[in-house]
C-alpha cells in the first residue's frame, strides 16, 4: 500500500527577519543551513565573542553583527523573531531584554531545571512574548511523516512507543554540556520525553533510572525512562551512548505500533555522529485480502538541519495569525520539563526494595 504522506513543513507567509543570539556550533551546523534552504532572513547576530558572530556572518551572508544584545534589540526591524542559542543559565537576562510582546525560539532545554523552567515561563508571560522552545525532533521529516500515517488512523490505535539508541557518543565535542551534572536525560533523552509527549500527551507518572559508565567521569549517559499512560499503552525510552563497539550492532530508531500496522524510523544522524548515516522511514499498514508487507520511503531532509526550519516557521505563522497553536511552546514545554524533573526524582529515590 503506497501513500502520499505529506511531512514538510508549512512556511510564514510573511517576512519575519530573524536575529540570532549566540554563535556556537549548532547555529553553524543547524539554525543558519535550515533558514537558507527555507529562504528565512537572518538580519543580524550577535555573540560574547564578536569575533565568532562575525565568522558565521561571513559565511552566510549575514548584514549585521551586533556587540552586545541591547545593541541588536535596538536595531531590531519592525516584526524581527529572536532565535536564542545560548546555554540555559543565560537565559533569563537575555529574555529580560527582548522587546514587550516579541516572538523568541529559545534553545532547548528550557532552563538547566524545573525551577529554572518555571521562571522563563513566568518571565515570558509577564512580557508577553510570543515564545517557543526548540524542540525540533518534532519536526524531523520522519516524525512528521509517522504523525500523518497516525493521523490519519492508517495504523490504527497506537498502543506502543519506543525510542532505543544504543550508539557511541562523542559527548567531548560539546565541551559546555559534557560537565553538566545533568547530562543524558537534561540534554539528550529530553528530545524524546517530548517527542513521547506531542504524541500521547502528558504521562500519568515516569519510572526511570539514569546511569554513569564506570570509567567515565560523565554524570550520566545511559537511560530507561518509562511513562506510565494506563493499562495498553507501552511508552518506553532506552539510551546508551557507550556503545563503543563498532557499528555493527549499534541502533537508533523511533518505533510506533498500532492495532493495524507500525511505523519504523531509524535516526540516522545519531549513527557515527556528527557525520551521520542515512535515514531509514518504513511503514506497515493491513489491508484486508492482502498480505502486508514493509514499505520503505525515501523522505527528503533529516533532523539536522531540516526540522530546524519547522520549529522556526511554526513560531512565525504562529506569530504572523496563519496557525492557531505554537507547538512548542513554552506553556506546552513546561510539562517535558516536569517529566523530566519527575524522571530524575524517580531515578534519584529508586524502585521497590525487596522484602
Amino acid at each position: 500500500m503506497s501513500i502520499d504522506i505529506q511531512y514538510k513543513p508549512a512556511l510564514p507567509e510573511t517576512k519575519q527577519p530573524i536575529i540570532i543570539i549566540g554563535a556556537g556550533g549548532i547555529v553553524a551546523d543547524a539554525h543558519l543551513p535550515a533558514y537558507k534552504i527555507a529562504g528565512f532572513e537572518v538580519y543580524g547576530i550577535v555573540n560574547r565573542t564578536k569575533a565568532r558572530a562575525q565568522k558565521l556572518a561571513d559565511a552566510f551572508g549575514i548584514p549585521h553583527v551586533f556587540d552586545t544584545v541591547a545593541e541588536a534589540v535596538a536595531a531590531a526591524p519592525e516584526n524581527t523573531v529572536f532565535d536564542i542559542t545560548i546555554m540555559p543559565g543565560q537565559y533569563i537576562e537575555t529574555l529580560k531584554q527582548l522587546p514587550h510582546g516579541a516572538a523568541v525560539l529559545i534553545q532547548k532545554p528550557m532552563g538547566d531545571d524545573f525551577n529554572q523552567a518555571k521562571e522563563i515561563l513566568a518571565l515570558c508571560r509577564a512580557k508577553k512574548l510570543k515564545a517557543a522552545i526548540n524542540f525540533q525532533l518534532r519536526f524531523a521529516p520522519f516524525v512528521s511523516a509517522a504523525k500523518y500515517l497516525i493521523d490519519k488512523g492508517l495504523i490504527g490505535e497506537l498502543y506502543d512507543m519506543e525510542v532505543r539508541v544504543t550508539i557511541k557518543t562523542p559527548w567531548e565535542i560539546f565541551p559546555h554540556v559534557i560537565i553538566h551534572p545533568r547530562l543524558e536525560i537534561q540534554y539528550h533523552s529530553i528530545h524524546y520525553v517530548d517527542l513521547i509527549r506531542s504524541f500521547l500527551g502528558n504521562p500519568n507518572s515516569v519510572l526511570a533510572k539514569t546511569l554513569k559508565h564506570p570509567a567515565k567521569s560523565l554524570s550520566s549517559s545511559r537511560s530507561t525512562i518509562l511513562l506510565d499512560y494506563g493499562d495498553t499503552m507501552h511508552a518506553i525510552i532506552n539510551t546508551n551512548h557507550d556503545h563503543d563497539f563498532g557499528p555493527k550492532h549499534q541502533e537508533s530508531y523511533i518505533k510506533w505500533e498500532g492495532t493495524k500496522g507500525a511505523i519504523i524510523a531509524k535516526i540516522g544522524l545519531l549513527m557515527d555522529y556528527p557525520h551521520g548515516v542515512p535515514d531509514v522511514f518504513e511503514y506497515y499498514v493491513a489491508e484486508a485480502g492482502k498480505t502486508p508487507e514493509w514499505q520503505t520511503v525515501k523522505l527528503e531532509g533529516s533532523w539536522f538541519p531540516e526540522a530546524f526550519i519547522g520549529t522556526m516557521a511554526n513560531l512565525m505563522r504562529y506569530n504572523e495569525g496563519s496557525s492557531p497553536v505554537l507547538h512548542t511552546s513554552v506553556e506546552d514545554v513546561i510539562d517535558t520539563m516536569a517529566v523530566v524533573e519527575s524522571a530524575y526524582q524517580s531515578s534519584d529515590t529508586g524502585g521497590i526494595k525487596i522484602k
